[in-house]
């Protein structure tokens, strides 16, 4: 008899996997990503004090009036070059990449390409 798969508890178990190995500090923020079917999400956090310091995405009003879609990859790398903007706007420009248990490809590698063509360095 075949099993079926559980795809968010393999993924929930990378993330966490990840979790362990990465920690994001004031002076090197973690850049983490989120995507659904229709939005993608990033947002540098400082996991010593617990605060997001910098977050976009394609539900922002920046974002959302240049995008017609956001689940593409265009809107990828959107996101990627204003959360770079904004990083670098405050004073940001090293971080440790945080792709939340997602397989590094398509929109999560869009995003980073972006990010990082726009200035931020990991």
């Amino acid at each position: 008899m075949f099993k079926k798969v559980n795809r968010k508890a393999l993924r929930r178990r990378k993330q966490l996997s990840i979790r362990n190995k990465i920690s994001g500090t004031v002076e090197r923020p973690r850049l983490n990503v989120f995507r659904s079917n229709n939005n993608i999400f990033a947002q540098l956090i400082d996991d010593v004090n617990g605060v997001t310091l910098v977050a976009t995405s394609t539900i922002s009003k920046d974002v959302k009036a240049e995008v017609k879609h956001g689940g593409n990859i265009e809107a990828a790398k959107l996101v990627g070059k204003k959360i770079a903007e904004l990083a670098v706007a405050k004073g940001l420009e090293t971080v440790v990449f945080d792709r939340s248990g997602y397989v590094y490809t398509g929109r999560v590698a869009a995003l980073a390409d972006a990010a990082r063509e726009a200035g931020l360095k990991f």
